[in-house]
């Protein structure tokens, strides 16, 4: 009885990883629109040609985090590396909404500096926080 309660406990942990492994892979579909895809790291002119002008579009400043250079100066006798820091700028980020009609998911694109860098559908479609 151990045997097959350690084999059902092995398959159903195979299929939750299935699962989520399922889930997470949602988010890399391209978006198809005229017999043509768009995908992530597509260029928006792509996009705008493919696929035409979103049915609602918004555009915000997005916090991302860039690395600053380290300072340098120090004597050459102190074997001190420096630290490089991470500081949050403001990127501009678009976001797209396509309202692909009767039976298809809505689905909202997110561009930054102009190349697309996410495509989700549906509910997981909705924005994240800024």
């Amino acid at each position: 009885m151990g045997v097959i309660h350690a084999l059902r406990l092995g398959l159903t942990a195979c299929m939750m990883a299935a699962l989520v492994g399922a889930g997470g892979a949602v988010h890399a579909d391209p978006l198809r629109c005229n017999d043509t895809s768009v995908n992530e790291g597509d260029a928006k002119v792509w996009l705008v040609r493919t696929c035409g002008q979103p049915t609602v579009s918004d555009s915000y400043c997005a916090r991302v985090p860039q690395p600053v250079p380290a300072q340098y100066g120090y004597p050459a006798y102190q074997q001190v590396q420096p630290v490089q820091q991470v500081q949050p700028v403001c990127v501009v980020t678009e976001e797209w909404l396509y309202d692909r009609g009767p039976g298809n998911l809505v689905a909202v694109v997110r561009i930054r500096e102009g190349k697309i860098i996410s495509i989700r559908y549906g509910e997981q479609g909705r924005s994240e926080p800024r």
